[in-house]
């Protein structure tokens, strides 16, 4: 670049995004991509912080100022529960000295052995609905409550295309995303005047552990022949998506869910 030519700055430079779930997978994939356009990361994890750390350093290292402050940390909360929800977004507040410009809601679960709902137990759904419904909710409220008005405001919950596939074996977790798509609509409705966006983003068949875990060669071979362009997705697949949504250009696209599966379904 010619001396005293200056780039153009990225997208999300300067604002500041939470990902929960952040430390493996389609959280991964987000919370590196979102960094790359210039974000500051908090990359929130569950239990093992490893992984968590691995991508904050890996971002960290990414910048051209080694002796600049850290682009992103690794912080540990169970987005089941209101008071370490909380303690996430004062995290974020404490390490850039900012209010939340985005979050991305992509902690869930899911069922490995595949119930079908008059098979699935008590405890399995609860589970599944402590994580996946009550987490979003939990992460979206204090999300809808503190985040930077007046523009730039982006709230993105990861759901699943299998809430319109309708995939036997599926019933808690489908259910379960499902809440959180009507929720993430009438939340876009109620934040009228704000400048906070609400949307979902529901991806297909993705190849990560959540999705490989419990299935057979055979499966797996089935989900790929059913998709129209013959493979399954990848992580950036999804985290291109969200970093649209989360980005001044992605501003007009309130209230919608995104399925991105590849044609899987449609």
């Amino acid at each position: 670049m010619a001396a005293g030519i200056k780039a153009d700055p990225l997208p999300l430079d300067g604002r500041v995004a939470i990902v929960t779930g952040g430390s493996r997978g389609i959280g991964r994939a987000i919370a590196s991509h979102l960094g790359s356009l210039g974000a500051r990361l908090v990359v929130n994890y569950a239990s093992s912080s490893a992984q968590a750390d691995a991508v904050a350093a890996e971002l960290n290292s990414s910048g051209s100022d080694p002796s600049a402050p850290p682009r992103a940390v690794a912080v540990k909360a169970d987005v089941s529960d209101p008071d370490q929800v909380k303690h996430l977004f004062d995290e974020a507040e404490h390490a850039f000295g900012s209010s939340v410009h985005v979050f991305v809601n992509c902690a869930g679960v899911m069922d490995p052995k595949y119930p079908a709902l008059a098979d699935t137990t008590v405890e399995d759904w609860d589970l599944t609905f402590k994580v996946n419904a009550r987490g979003a909710f939990l992460g979206c409220r204090e999300a809808a409550n503190r985040l930077r008005r007046g523009g730039g405001g982006r709230i993105v919950m990861v759901t699943t295309s299998v809430v319109g596939a309708l995939l036997p074996g599926y019933s808690a977790y489908a259910a379960s995303k499902a809440a959180v798509e009507t929720m993430t609509k009438i939340t876009a409705k109620e934040l009228k005047g704000t400048g906070i966006t609400a949307n979902c983003v529901a991806p297909g068949p993705v190849a990560t552990e959540l999705f490989f875990a419990g299935k057979t060669e055979e499966m797996v071979k089935r989900v790929v022949d059913a998709c129209p362009l013959g493979r399954l997705g990848e992580g950036k697949d999804v985290a291109e998506v969200v970093g649209f949504l989360a980005s001044d250009a992605g501003e007009w696209i309130n209230g919608q869910v995104i399925r991105i599966n590849g044609g899987f379904v449609i």
